[in-house]
């Protein structure tokens, strides 16, 4: 049985599928999106729906009836991949062979919500995959596989997640018949290595510039697609979307100049080139044709 919502999830459900019998798949239920509020079915469900797979979607996965429907489908092994909620014993006991997760990371570092945004805003090298056992804990059961990868020097959290989420699927489908036959020692991770990567907020990316300008960038890099970054100009929102770190003097922390035809602002080191932004209400445009529209750029 497979259990996962996100895109992050579908490789891993298609790779199963492909390969092994899926009795059922679970995500999360259709949620409102859009100006419309429109039920939009997550990711997993479309991919599930186009390899024939059964779907259920409980609000709850823990619940009697979510336990009862999983014995009725008596899986000898549930695989979870960003599914969104915490697992109860009573089900992670209910397979023969137990639940394993596969999460974007290296455990222990960066267990929880966001371990590629972490990996990113902390200017890690290398990050990866690890396939685990999963217990009652937040990420913290034997490792049964990890591989990893090379952040690139432009990554962003989309584009690595993108990465990842075909390597976890690969990697899941090459361990499952290693775990299944005996032929895997669980390793108990070494929690004096633990970080951990909270879920996100919203909130989170308004930036602050009297940090430095690499760890700025690092900042819109990691928060995007989610929840993106964002600063305010003449009192409207102006959401970055791409922006780099330049190691010129700096007028002041958050003091706004142009830089090579680009709007830029000060940091407490360097200053931020901004290359593709948006005010609200707008399109989303380059920071030099954002320039040639508002040459008044430097007045708050």
């Amino acid at each position: 049985m497979f259990m996962g919502t996100p895109d992050f999830a579908v490789p891993s459900l298609v790779k199963l599928a492909e390969g092994f019998q899926v009795v059922g798949v679970i995500t999360q239920p259709d949620r409102p999106s859009g100006r419309g509020r429109k039920l939009v079915p997550s990711p997993v469900k479309h991919a599930a729906l186009e390899h024939g797979l059964e779907v259920f979607q409980p609000e709850n996965a823990n619940t009697e009836n979510s336990l009862q429907k999983i014995r009725e489908w008596d899986p000898d092994l549930i695989c979870v991949a960003a599914y969104g909620q915490i697992l109860k014993p009573p089900l992670l006991d209910l397979p023969q062979f137990g639940c394993i997760n596969v999460h974007a990371s290296l455990l222990p570092r960066w267990r929880g919500a966001s371990p590629i945004s972490a990996a990113i805003l902390h200017d890690d090298s290398q990050t990866g995959v690890t396939i685990m056992q999963m217990g009652p804990g937040l990420d913290d059961g034997p490792i049964l596989a990890q591989e990893s990868i090379d952040i690139l020097a432009d990554e962003t959290a989309g584009s690595l997640s993108d990465r990842l989420a075909d390597l976890g699927g690969k990697l899941l489908a090459a361990t499952i018949p290693l775990y299944v036959g005996g032929n895997i020692s669980p390793r108990i991770q070494d929690h004096s290595f633990t970080t951990y990567a909270p879920q996100l907020k919203k909130s989170a990316g308004e930036l602050n510039f009297d940090l430095s300008a690499e760890s700025l960038a690092r900042t819109v890099r990691a928060f995007s697609p989610w929840p993106g970054t964002f600063t305010f100009w003449k009192e409207l929102r102006l959401i970055i979307h791409q922006a780099r770190a330049v190691s010129v003097t700096s007028p002041g922390a958050g003091v706004l100049t142009v830089y090579d035809g680009y709007p830029a602002i000060g940091t407490s080191a360097g200053i931020l080139v901004l290359d593709q932004l948006q005010l609200a209400g707008k399109n989303k445009t380059a920071g030099s044709a954002f320039i040639n529209g508002n040459p008044d750029w430097k007045s708050k």
